[in-house]
């Protein structure tokens, strides 16, 4: 087998990826999150949610092939996603809330799952699958990976120097990226299906 790393592609997947699980812009729920429970386990969160990442990227594809779905279909439903996504990081609106939860295991749950590796991000996983090579996918992951273990290690340090107005700022620019991003995703792949009709 072939590696096809590519920079390019690895920047684009990360950038995606990052904009998509906004870990900056959810420092004030970790923050809230840290004074229900006390303590996050910032490496078991991190950890948990590369590897659920990282078997969908890999069982994706499966289980969508069990119910008939293809790849670019998916992506383009990924698109949407991505787009309403972006929609609430721009103008601010919340489209879709999860029941906050202050169990032992916030760690995993909601943080985890599905705050870091959340219909999103699995979404934009597949989508992503079908323009990208999976090993510079991969990397992109685990870089976000390293880039959230961070973040939640120093979550309160971010906030302060940050501040709220430069957390809503990063939030509108990377709002932004997405919906071009999503806008991209839907063309290459709307094509792709018109192709193959």
């Amino acid at each position: 087998m072939n590696l096809e790393l590519n920079f390019k592609e690895i920047f684009t997947a990360f950038m995606v990826l990052f904009a998509v699980i906004d870990i900056i812009g959810n420092i004030p729920i970790i923050i809230d999150l840290r004074k229900k429970v006390g303590h996050i386990q910032s490496e078991k969160a991190s950890l948990i949610a590369g590897v659920i990442m990282i078997l969908f990227l890999f069982l994706g594809k499966n289980i969508l092939s069990l119910i008939g779905v293809d790849v670019n279909s998916f992506a383009v439903a990924g698109a949407f996603v991505i787009f309403f996504i972006a929609l609430e990081m721009i103008l601010g609106i919340t489209l879709y809330k999860d029941d906050e939860s202050s169990a032992m295991t916030a760690s995993v749950f909601p943080l985890a799952f599905p705050l870091i590796a959340g219909p999103g991000s699995l979404t934009t996983l597949l989508s992503l699958r079908a323009e990208f090579a999976i090993e510079n996918i991969i990397i992109a992951v685990i870089c976000n990976v390293i880039v959230i273990f961070i973040v939640l290690k120093t979550s309160a340090k971010l906030e302060h120097v940050l501040g709220k107005n430069g957390i809503n700022i990063i939030r509108k620019v990377f709002g932004v990226i997405l919906l071009a991003i999503a806008v991209k995703l839907f063309a290459h792949n709307i094509k792709a299906l018109f192709e193959f009709a």
